[in-house]
């Protein structure tokens, strides 16, 4: 297949983020040598061909191998280095297929969670939210990048369509299966039932998606869920972190009176803390405030910057991987996982140019690890936004 011509090439910085937002010191070409350089290491330890045209990201620290939140990564990176790598189109299809050849149980327009080394869905075949989330943003991103990317039919009597196609049929089945129709914060999967209903991910929180669903399909209920979130992690700053801004990763009973889990209620007793998932929060709402420029976002990442620049002492191998909302560190050193979100932060207020320029020091000295999916990939997606590589589709 033709690589193509990359409408909105790497290194470009042709979307301009809203006003105030800053980047890193230096060179802009020097910081993208630096992202390239990390993209093609993540590329050759984590892209994996599993026949078929298809392939996938491999992720030797998940619960399995091949896990859709990889996948979901897998597709956005590849569409944002599109103009730098001319195979990031092959790597986009190939995971769309794989993608394609997983549709979760709960619905055909959604992703199996979770694939053993064999390829075979295990763990009840079900979907994850935040995985299908980025699928849908990926597959705008790719209509963007390179048009509709001709019929991606599967046989069935719901027919194809190419990349947008595709993207609005997931949209509408993560609306359908994902948000209440009652309102409140976005479920866990296509899944989620009784005492599950009532639970939320904050890292599934991704405002400047909601934006891009509302923007492509014109449905009203992205733009409520927008407000929604950014309200809600607001209110839980304010009620549980006063002195933070941490959000933890879990949520519990969200239709009545939202509130961190109060131990495990899905993972580990940490649900409740600013864990593995909550890490990912200062990307997600610094990535919308730099790109939207919305007051919400740009606060509510600001609080927890400005909080880890000072806790930290200005020094990013300080941070720890794991805190009580009220800060104390029970966490491990150092991880890209808990380390990048903060640069996404500090563009947006949390923190000021000594610390995004400490942050991105560290993330240019810290390349990916082949035994580390995780850190590596969320770490790979801040170095793009914070050097200017992010645009919304």
């Amino acid at each position: 297949m033709s690589a193509g011509r990359a409408a909105v090439p790497f290194g470009g910085h042709a979307f301009a983020y809203a006003p105030g937002t800053l980047r890193p010191s230096g060179d802009p070409a020097a910081a993208d040598r630096r992202v390239l350089e990390h993209y093609r290491l993540w590329k050759s330890h984590f892209v994996r061909p599993r026949g078929d045209d298809s392939c996938a990201v491999y992720a030797p620290d998940a619960a399995y191998p091949y896990v859709a939140e990889a996948q979901g990564y897998g597709m956005v990176i590849s569409a944002l280095m599109a103009g730098a790598d001319p195979d990031a189109r092959d790597v986009f299809d190939g995971i769309l297929r794989y993608v394609l050849a997983h549709p979760s149980a709960g619905h055909p327009d959604l992703h199996a969670a979770q694939q053993d080394d064999a390829g075979r869905d295990v763990g009840g075949a079900n979907s994850a939210t935040d995985g299908d989330l980025d699928i849908a943003y990926g597959l705008l991103l790719a209509d963007r990048q390179w048009g509709d990317g001709g019929d991606w039919g599967d046989g069935g009597d719901r027919g194809g369509g190419g990349y947008r196609a595709r993207a609005i049929r997931r949209i509408d089945a993560l609306r359908e299966t994902d948000l209440p129709v009652a309102g409140g914060p976005i479920k866990l999967g296509d899944w989620s039932s009784g005492h599950f209903d009532e639970v939320s991910r904050t890292s599934d929180w991704m405002p400047g998606h909601f934006r891009a669903f509302r923007a492509a399909t014109g449905d009203p209920r992205w733009g409520e869920a927008l407000d929604t979130h950014l309200s809600l992690a607001g209110d839980l700053q304010r009620r549980y972190a006063p002195d933070t801004g941490l959000l933890p990763d879990f949520v519990v009973d969200t239709t009545s009176d939202p509130k961190p889990a109060p131990g495990r209620v899905l993972e580990s007793e940490h649900d409740g803390d600013h864990h593995w998932n909550a890490c990912r929060d200062p990307w997600r709402l610094g990535a919308d405030a730099a790109v939207s420029g919305d007051a919400r976002a740009r606060a509510a990442a600001g609080r927890m910057g400005r909080w880890m620049r000072v806790a930290a002492n200005g020094d990013p191998g300080r941070i720890r991987c794991g805190y009580r909302l009220d800060g104390a560190a029970y966490g491990e050193g150092a991880a890209g996982a808990f380390v990048a979100p903060f640069g996404a932060a500090a563009m947006v207020g949390g923190g000021g140019q000594e610390w995004l320029d400490a942050l991105w020091e560290w993330m240019a000295a810290s390349p990916p690890e082949p035994d580390r999916y995780y850190s590596a990939s969320v770490q790979l997606q801040v170095m793009l936004l914070v050097s200017h590589n992010w645009w919304p589709p």
